[in-house]
């Protein structure tokens, strides 16, 4: 499937959002044979590292594997139940990294939050530049930790996979229905608890 070819899945939103934002979606299905351009690779891990941080930590690191590698190969084996399913088709696997405790041994609170924001700029440029990402929670952390040697002050949160859209059809059931379904939210008011 190519990129013009890419279902769109806008949301149905109460107003009106930048269209990068109501379009974002994330698929399972990626194709498994596409290579992800290396520019719109650098330009979502630039987004990644423009992103704001509690005074500035940056308290992210981020594991870039492509498909073929055996880093990619070594965070594929660590993905837990469906995730190792269809993840092995993205072109991109990335651990994203938090920095829990600074050089000094101080902790950095904010430093979950932060990575957060900073995958979630990584998303949206990857998205404007007509990839798509899905995150993942699924996976071992330990393993992980062993794989890479990861010190003890850095915690795996998050992988993602970054690609190009594939066939929804290639997903084995309940994924291929998931992959279909139509996108929700919940409403606002359930979400904004005060709204003075």
């Amino acid at each position: 499937m190519s990129l013009a070819s890419a279902p769109v899945r806008t949301a149905e939103t109460s107003v009106p959002l930048l269209p990068v934002l109501a379009e974002r979606w994330s698929p399972r299905a990626f194709d498994p044979v596409a290579p992800v351009d290396e520019d719109k690779l650098t330009a979502a891990l630039e987004a990644a590292r423009w992103s704001p941080s509690a005074a500035n930590t940056q308290p992210w690191r981020f594991i870039v594997a492509r498909r073929g590698s055996e880093a990619f190969d070594a965070i594929v084996a660590n993905l837990m139940g469906f995730n190792q399913v269809w993840a092995g088709s993205a072109g991109v696997l990335i651990v994203a990294v938090a920095e829990l405790v600074d050089a000094e041994g101080k902790e950095r609170r904010w430093a979950t939050y932060d990575l957060g924001q900073a995958v979630a700029h990584l998303s949206i440029q990857a998205h404007h530049d007509g990839l798509h990402v899905h995150q993942m929670g699924g996976f071992d952390v330990d393993g992980l930790r062993r794989a890479f040697e990861i010190d003890e002050s850095f915690e795996p949160v998050s992988v993602t996979a970054l690609g190009t859209v594939g066939d929804a059809e290639s997903l084995p059931e309940p994924l291929r229905q998931r992959e279909q379904a139509p996108r929700t939210r919940l409403p606002l008011a359930d979400i904004v608890v005060v709204n003075d």
